[in-house]
């Protein structure tokens, strides 16, 4: 078995410093610079997965594409399930009803535990 990679298209957490933030999202680019994702905050998290639940509702949330400096990255964790704690996306899910990929308009994946691999 690989170990799980940090690739782009990966949904992961971010955490920074200076000041202390957490963003959820897709890994857009990882480089000696910074970090690129499309993601949003976590504490914006639980209204973005309300919103989502309830399309009739204009949109005032969304993903945001932003670029980190290295500086300011404390770490990085893929987005997956740690024993009874389900993941970011395995929560959009349960509370939309509809995978994060498939709402985002992006390929979906095989089940949610599943992390797609570039070829």
């Amino acid at each position: 078995m690989n170990p799980p990679r940090f690739f782009p298209g990966a949904f992961v957490l971010l955490h920074l410093v200076n000041p202390t933030e957490k963003f959820w999202g897709i890994l857009g680019e990882l480089g000696v610079a910074g970090v690129t994702l499309r993601g949003i905050s976590v504490e914006a998290f639980d209204d973005w997965t309300s919103q989502a639940a309830r399309p009739s509702e204009e949109p005032t949330l969304d993903l945001g594409t932003t670029f980190f400096p290295l500086f300011r990255v404390e770490r990085m964790f893929l987005d997956e399930a740690v024993g009874p704690v389900e993941s970011y996306r395995q929560r959009f899910a349960r509370r939309v009803g509809r995978r994060v990929e498939k709402f985002l308009g992006l390929v979906e994946l095989a089940d949610d535990d599943s992390i797609s691999r570039p070829s």
